[in-house]
């Protein structure tokens, strides 16, 4: 098998999220400072990998007081947990260009399996010559799941915070080498 390796080009890349607010609307966000680094068969898709590490402190939804309140003990912890990241176990076809990718998620100290749909949008080089491709992946997750369960219930019914994070990668990788297999 041959596998190439494409390193995650995080200035043309996003790592964003939504999450109901008060049960009635959306609040979004993303993180700034990541890596990872997709390892890519082309032949047998299934004997590729991706590997991600989040900086969790780079939080960011452009409320600074908000970022302040995820990075505390109450959400992300990020003075003890200053990492997120996902391993994958298995990849597979999906049909077209799909790809389901499984992998271990770990969230603070908690690791759960989750499922990223994802697609491969096509490879090109850039003006300098460097080849790159690009892919797109999203996924929902309970946040509960992971140990982020401050809430506070509102007046009116329901809570500030809602469970379900949605998670969406925009993803341009930048081709680094082809490794041959023993």
């Amino acid at each position: 098998m041959t596998t190439t390796n494409w390193n995650i080009d995080t200035t043309h890349s996003g790592i964003h999220f939504s999450v109901r607010h008060m049960v009635i609307a959306k609040v979004r966000g993303s993180f700034q400072k990541f890596s990872g680094v997709v390892a890519l068969d082309e032949q047998d898709v299934t004997n590729s990998s991706v590997s991600v590490t989040i900086d969790t402190a780079s939080i960011n939804t452009g409320v600074e007081q908000r970022d302040n309140h995820l990075r505390s003990a109450d959400f992300f912890e990020v003075e003890k947990f200053p990492a997120i990241t996902f391993q994958s176990t298995k990849v597979e076809k999906s049909g077209g260009s799909g790809l389901k990718v499984t992998g271990k998620l770990t969230i603070r100290d908690v690791t759960r399996e989750v499922v990223l749909e994802a697609e491969q949008l096509g490879t090109g080089k850039d003006p300098w010559g460097n080849t790159k491709a690009a892919f797109e992946a999203k996924t929902s997750i309970d946040r509960r799941d992971f140990g982020l369960q401050w809430n506070q219930a509102l007046e009116t019914g329901g809570v500030l915070v809602g469970e379900k994070i949605e998670i969406a990668l925009e993803v341009q990788a930048v081709k680094a080498q082809a490794q041959q297999a023993a």
